[in-house]
């Protein structure tokens, strides 16, 4: 096999990454279903203090006839080419504490070197873990949180949010291999497949995003504000649910669809740890407001922190 150091190039940045820290990815181009990791990766790197810290090479990776680049096309001359990227930052949540993100596209050529070449960044930073997101269109109405179902090494998120465990082929994708070579060398990692309604699997679902960044959030322990983004998932819901009353086919399938998911999931053991001792969970907004609460207090008495660790 080639060597997987060709295939990037660390940045001077990268000198300042410290040991221990998770690993984030989340990459675009096969399946993504109600864009939950196109918004995910884009909502982190719009809203995170990051820098870059390592490059991949796309000439070496990409089939640019497959996805094609964009430029614009200024009355009669050509700018703002904008080049793909597949890069691993260096970010900051919320409260300041630093994780590392692989963002861009999926690789369409050279998958094992690719892997290794990740399973060496995993190496040379002392990774504590990695955490990855897709997503499905699945039979599930959006009247209903949404459903993960949870690969990898880390028994203990299967046991507490896997929802479907199916015995079946799928299509892979580069992040499945990297968590297989991982899995194969005993690096802790985890996989979280979002089950996105099949009716809104071409939109932007914003309830897709909000569930990618919790789901990583109960793997690292970040913490990432979503006040953007449940409001508008309310405004988009608010949407759907007017065109639903309007049509009477779509109000069929959404009852149909609550019907068969009310029923699995009443026969799943599977409990949620956020549950009160009556078994009740908090709304969303209510845990939203709550964690704005103390980081509006935290950001008060401790200030920005610096990116550099």
């Amino acid at each position: 096999m080639r060597d997987a150091s060709e295939l990037y190039r660390l940045t001077p940045d990268a000198a300042s990454v410290p040991e221990g820290l998770h690993l984030v990815a989340g990459l675009t181009g096969f399946a993504d279903a109600g864009g939950a990791v196109g918004q995910f990766t884009e909502y982190l790197l719009g809203t995170m203090n990051h820098v870059v810290v390592a490059e991949f090479d796309a000439d070496l990776l990409l089939d640019y006839r497959s996805r094609r680049p964009i430029i614009y096309f200024d009355e009669d001359h050509l700018t703002d080419y904008q080049p793909p990227a597949l890069r691993v930052h260096l970010a900051r949540d919320e409260l300041g504490q630093p994780f590392l993100m692989l963002a861009g596209f999926e690789p369409d050529f050279r998958w094992e070197q690719f892997s290794h070449a990740l399973l060496d960044l995993v190496e040379r930073f002392g990774v504590a873990g990695t955490t990855w997101v897709h997503s499905i269109p699945m039979p599930v109405p959006h009247t209903r949180a949404i459903g993960v179902t949870v690969s990898g090494n880390r028994d203990e998120l299967t046991s507490a949010m896997s929802v479907w465990r199916p015995h079946t082929q799928v299509p892979a994708n580069a992040l499945h291999l990297v968590e297989y070579r991982l899995t194969e060398q005993g690096s802790p990692t985890v996989g979280f497949i979002l089950l996105i309604p099949h009716y809104l699997a071409d939109t932007e679902y914003p309830a897709a995003a909000i569930s990618a960044l919790e789901s990583v959030s109960a793997a690292t322990g970040l913490i990432f504000p979503t006040d953007r983004l449940r409001e508008a998932n309310r405004e988009f819901v608010s949407k759907i649910d007017a065109q639903v009353a309007e049509n009477g086919e779509l109000a069929k399938l959404v009852g149909t669809l609550e019907e068969r998911h009310d029923s699995y999931m009443a026969g799943t053991t599977l409990r949620s740890p956020l549950t009160d001792e009556d078994g009740e969970l908090p709304t969303a907004d209510e845990i939203a407001a709550e964690l704005e609460k103390f980081l509006a207090f935290k950001r008060r008495n401790d200030g920005e922190p610096p990116l550099t660790p």
